[in-house]
């Protein structure tokens, strides 16, 4: 685990921040040698099954008006 001071931190907050999540490592942040901080990356987004298919179907036509009219509807009664 690296540990930086926290000047050194806010100096190079962005870039530091980039290698926590690419390399997936913690960094301690202290202040005058105490630890203080710890920036960690986060967890891996969790794959929800409610709406993994959003915009995968493609609608042709008109999906409100019926399918059959309302005549061969009866006539298939």
């Amino acid at each position: 685990m690296k540990t930086l001071s926290a000047g050194e931190f806010k100096t190079h907050c962005l870039r530091i921040m980039e290698d926590v999540r690419q390399r997936r490592e913690a960094v301690v942040i202290t202040k005058r040698g105490v630890p203080i901080a710890k920036l960690v990356p986060t967890d891996a987004p969790k794959h929800e099954v409610f709406g993994c298919m959003a915009g995968t179907a493609v609608i042709i036509g008109d999906i409100e008006s019926p399918v059959l009219s309302s005549r061969a509807w009866k006539v298939s009664r």
